[in-house]
């Protein structure tokens, strides 16, 4: 935006003060804007729609946001592993998913229907605390897909909000086993398979409250496996600089999940009709760009600034959007949230992509606007104002 903004002060000050000039600078400013926009959404979405069947490992997956990344992902026509520890819950959502995307088949016109006859779910149980485990998952994965593209480590878990001396032997050791030493036990696994595929593959690592450092009080054991991910994610950097594997992390924001609902007070409950989000409508974000991420580093959010921004702006008729004045939940359960989801809504849509679309392409078509009103008015017969 910077080099855009330059351009348009030259503009100006060639420009002699001319009202006429300036007001063709300005219009041809915004030209750049909306084409520069259409052009580079539009790119995504044939980028978007051109990306294969990925093959997809989510841990953590049997509720909550794992449960809607992975049937954003088969939305998509892509092939997922779910787990989970238990493997009656395993079992009972490959069987929801499936469902689902049954329902998605008999209501989706030729292109989606296309899409769809690709997706796939198996599952498999898997405590992610124990390395045999994790081995387990990876076997699975490339007996049933063959190869990793995309591998994600979800699962997590919380013991509530409370001071750590209130915190058990057993909730801390929980809490940093699966948070930390799972997500490190399966990037190392993930990692060992992705190096010697031939088009490398991607991890993506969960931030959360705390990752940034800041201090997360309540919760300061949650926060601290939060904080060492963040660690753990510039380590791998360094250390993966020449690898085909590209390491990455991806932020929720503020999700309406039991991990975020245990032990929650009305206080917080009032704050999360602001900020919070169902789990199907941050994954509708995340997967896209999963879908699509390139090299390593990159960091997937959902929770922008101009997200916050819009919170609180709309602070006043978010009251009560999903608790009511005495914290109870007011939102739909999830099989009524997504009844007939592939009818009700829209793939990746124009919008979706505009999001998507960065910054520094559509700056070049901004530069050249205005670069267009220079040639166009100098053809016009008349001297430049000034000259």
């Amino acid at each position: 935006m910077m080099s855009s903004g330059v351009i348009v002060a030259v503009g100006f000050q060639l420009s002699g003060g001319d009202s006429q000039m300036n007001t063709l600078i300005w219009y041809s400013w915004l030209g750049g804007v909306i084409i520069g926009t259409m052009i580079g959404a539009n790119s995504v979405l044939e980028e978007h729609c051109k990306a294969g069947p990925r093959n997809v490992v989510i841990t953590g997956s049997t509720r909550g946001l794992g449960k809607a990344l992975a049937r954003e992902f088969l939305l998509s026509g892509d092939r997922v592993v779910i787990a989970s520890r238990s493997p009656e819950s395993v079992l009972q959502t490959i069987n929801e998913l499936e469902e689902n995307i049954q329902e998605g088949l008999s209501v989706a016109k030729k292109k989606q229907r296309e899409t769809l006859l690709h997706a796939k779910v198996v599952g498999t149980s898997c405590d992610v605390c124990k390395p045999e485990d994790v081995k387990k998952l990876v076997n699975f994965a490339r007996d049933e897909l063959g190869s990793i593209d995309i591998w994600i480590n979800n699962a997590g878990t919380n013991k509530g909000f409370r001071p750590l001396v209130n915190f058990s032997d057993e909730d801390i050791s929980q809490i940093v086993s699966t948070n930390l030493v799972g997500s490190l036990l399966c990037t190392r696994e993930a990692m060992n398979v992705m190096q010697y595929q031939e088009k490398g593959g991607h991890v993506f690592n969960m931030d959360g409250a705390g990752s940034g450092g800041s201090s997360t009080p309540l919760t300061a054991v949650y926060g601290s496996t939060k904080c060492g991910l963040r660690q753990f994610q510039a380590s791998l950097l360094k250390e993966s600089r020449r690898s085909k594997v590209g390491v990455h992390t991806a932020s929720p924001g503020m999700v309406l999940t039991d991990l975020l609902l245990s032990g929650s007070s009305l206080r917080n409950k009032q704050m999360f009709n602001l900020i919070c989000e169902l789990p199907e409508t941050v994954a509708r974000t995340l997967v896209p760009r999963m879908r699509v991420v390139k090299g390593s580093g990159k960091a997937v959010n959902y929770l922008t600034p101009p997200r916050i921004l819009l919170a609180l702006v709309t602070a006043w008729v978010r009251r009560g959007r999903w608790f009511d004045e005495e914290g109870r939940a007011v939102y739909a359960a999830e099989a009524d949230r997504i009844r007939n989801w592939a009818e009700s809504r829209a793939r990746f849509s124009f919008t979706d992509a505009m999001e998507m679309y960065t910054e520094n392409t559509w700056v070049s078509v901004f530069s050249l606007s205005v670069v267009c009103a220079f040639i166009i008015l100098s053809s016009s017969g008349g001297p430049l104002p000034g000259t």
